[in-house]
């Protein structure tokens, strides 16, 4: 178990905070949370030893293994993606080390009865024990299952770091840490760069971690999945919370009342004890009764209302401008950059004030076709236009890089604003909580979700009809990054959006467009009916069942390529009869695995509800709720296995009878 003790951090005069205890159990899940600059990640890199606590301690039991990957790091460019991630077994090597000069001493020792030869065979066993918990015989085939879990293909582990992006980069350490196995693993904003498919594999991995997890994240739902337990850092308090965000949230809000509450009552107890004693301290016979009414007063413990955390982004964006009826159309489209084919065949067209979200693998081209509907990017062949009157708001990933960080918050506005807006800029900065002398603060101070506000309120300073946005919510913590959809769902605009975070796209969109090395694929709906309509449990199972629906294919083609033709008429009456029974069959089955994956649905959901429920601390109820909902899981994912089989066999019996 490790243990903070009064740990506080100071930058000159200002206190980011202080006086914390925290205790970190061996298997705990927790996940930290807290607005902007409350000092989170500031706590993870003094946990992990990387910063000094101003006051305070840290202590850990010996030979505690912590992981930690932070937002930012540095990386070796010229090894290879593999090279990198086999870096975790470092320890296995110095543990290979130090058994062979542990057996060699053990052969030569005579004293069997000392206690340092006891000491010696302990320590043969406890590297031996060690070695097997790390996998030790089976390293590289773990480094691969871990890479392709987080999108690598094999192709790609010879290939070195230098060739890849900052997000891909940060997946390799994400992996090496994986593979540490370490005994808490402390994740900064660990979904950041990953696509929902790596999002929803590194949830799978995460939950069979034998380890402690510490983690910082923006994605509810992701913390929902992960963590068994939430620590909101505020000032000089840490608010420690036995269950998931979404249910600590209901608890806060359910405090703060009561001790609002009890404050009020305990105001008013107060105010009517003054009136006795200003009512009986002038009289000589009430005298002592009012001096003994201030003495209780004075002892009187006042109810202490924890600080509400009111403070949020307050916007709306400006109305939108009409347009043209039609605001993309896109025929034919293809990119390439070089030999690479980006997407090729790919058809789009884009209605006045529709909202339509970007969804697909990372390198799937989301980003090159949002700069392609901004005409950042050419076409290497097809036709893109753009609609009458469109004017397009844009927010790129790394939008926050291309701030100037010699610049104020304020210059930062007042270099592109024009007109009567420049007089409402101090205003519309505090609605973004940039308030008094923070905007006069240089932009390369700011932390990411500060950057990230700057950015997306300088979207405001013109009326848009239409927003184009890449990950806008990358570094906006959930209290931001609620306000910004609320905003969006209001904005009477078009609106294309890409990102993976599943909680931020649900109930934003009125069509999903996934994107393919084939062009485009179209859902009505939102991120929750895309994935409902793929009959899958995550994008992972989709991409999985996706493949064996393509393979099944070939072989239906391949049996009918070879089928025999019918005999005679009777033959033929025969065979169509004996088709048409295997037909209704097929149907059955379809009609009776769809019914189950419903069945299975619900009770997913009621085993969900029962899981957040139940007492943290009833650890019996928890891990057999937990089984529990693992197997329905397990038997969903078989279930929608033999649905898709029974859809192909459906498939097949019909192109059959069709070809008759």
């Amino acid at each position: 178990m490790l243990h903070l003790l009064s740990v506080g951090v100071h930058f000159g005069e200002r206190t980011l905070f202080e006086g914390l205890d925290l205790a970190i159990g061996n298997k705990d899940r927790i996940g930290l949370v807290g607005r902007n600059g409350a000092g989170k990640s500031t706590l993870l890199k003094v946990i992990a030893g990387h910063q000094k606590a101003s006051t305070g301690s840290v202590s850990a039991p010996k030979d505690y293994r912590i992981g930690y990957l932070p937002q930012e790091m540095e990386h070796d460019e010229a090894a290879t993606v593999l090279e990198v991630a086999m870096k975790a077994f470092e320890e296995m090597q110095l543990l290979e080390k130090r058994l062979e000069t542990l057996t060699r001493e053990v052969a030569e020792r005579t004293d069997y009865e000392s206690d340092s030869y006891a000491n010696l065979i302990q320590e043969l066993s406890d590297a031996n024990e060690r070695l097997d918990a790390i996998g030790a015989s089976s390293t590289e085939e773990q480094a691969h299952r871990i890479l392709q879990g987080l999108g690598f293909k094999v192709e790609d582990m010879g290939r070195t770091m230098s060739e890849f992006s900052g997000g891909w980069k940060m997946r390799v350490e994400l992996a090496k840490l994986l593979l540490m196995q370490p005994d808490l693993l402390l994740l900064d904003e660990p979904t950041n760069h990953l696509d929902i498919e790596s999002i929803q594999w590194l949830e799978t991995f995460l939950i069979h971690h034998p380890g402690a997890i510490l983690l910082i994240s923006h994605d509810r739902v992701f913390l929902d999945t992960l963590t068994k337990r939430t620590v909101e850092i505020g000032g000089v308090k840490l608010y420690d919370f036995k269950g998931p965000y979404s249910k600590y949230q209901v608890w806060r809000e359910e405090e703060r009342s009561r001790q609002e509450q009890a404050a009020k009552n305990q105001q008013k107890y107060i105010q009517d004890t003054e009136q006795l004693i200003n009512k009986f301290r002038a009289k000589k016979n009430k005298a002592a009764f009012a001096q003994s009414l201030i003495k209780k007063l004075d002892k009187l413990e006042r109810v202490e209302v924890d600080d509400a955390e009111n403070a949020q982004i307050r916007f709306r964006f400006p109305p939108a401008p009409r347009s043209g009826k039609v605001i993309f159309e896109a025929e034919t489209l293809k990119k390439c950059f070089d030999e690479l084919t980006v997407f090729e065949g790919l058809d789009f067209i884009m209605a006045r004030q529709e909202k339509v979200a970007l969804v697909g693998k990372n390198g799937a081209g989301k980003t090159t076709l949002t700069r392609m509907l901004l005409q950042q990017e050419s076409c290497t062949a097809g036709t893109l236009n753009v609609g009458h009157n469109v004017d397009i708001g844009y927010y790129a990933q790394n939008q926050t890089d291309e701030l100037d960080g010699n610049m104020t918050v304020l210059e930062t506005l007042e270099d592109v604003a024009v007109g009567d807006v420049r007089k409402q800029l101090r205003g519309l900065l505090g609605s973004f909580l940039f308030t008094g002398e923070d905007v006069d603060k240089k932009v390369k101070v700011l932390s990411g979700g500060e950057k990230a506000r700057l950015a997306l309120c300088k979207l405001l300073l013109h009326p848009y009809n239409v927003l184009v946005l890449d990950e806008p919510t990358n570094h906006l913590d959930l209290k931001s990054k609620a306000v910004l959809k609320e905003a969006l769902q209001s904005f009477d605009g078009s609106l294309v959006v890409v990102s993976h975070d599943r909680d931020f796209l649900s109930d934003m969109t009125q069509l999903v467009y996934e994107v393919t090395p084939t062009g485009l694929k179209q859902y009505i709906g939102d991120i929750k009916q895309f994935l409902h309509e793929k009959h899958a449990a995550s994008i992972s199972a989709y991409e999985a069942n996706k493949a064996v629906k393509v393979s099944s294919k070939k072989a239906g083609q391949d049996t009918q390529a070879t089928k025999a033709s019918p005999a005679s008429g009777g033959d033929d009456y025969k065979t169509r009869k004996a088709r048409d029974k295997a037909l209704r069959k097929a149907k059955n089955g379809v009609e009776r695995h769809e019914k189950k994956v419903a069945e299975l649905e619900a009770k997913l959901e009621e085993s969900n509800a029962a899981m957040a429920a139940v007492d943290p601390g009833d650890r019996t109820k928890v891990t057999e709720l937990a089984y529990a909902f693992e197997a329905l899981q397990t038997e969903m994912q078989e279930t929608i296995n033999l649905w898709e089989k029974a859809v192909e066999e459906h498939d097949r019996l019909q192109t059959e009878a069709a070809s008759m």
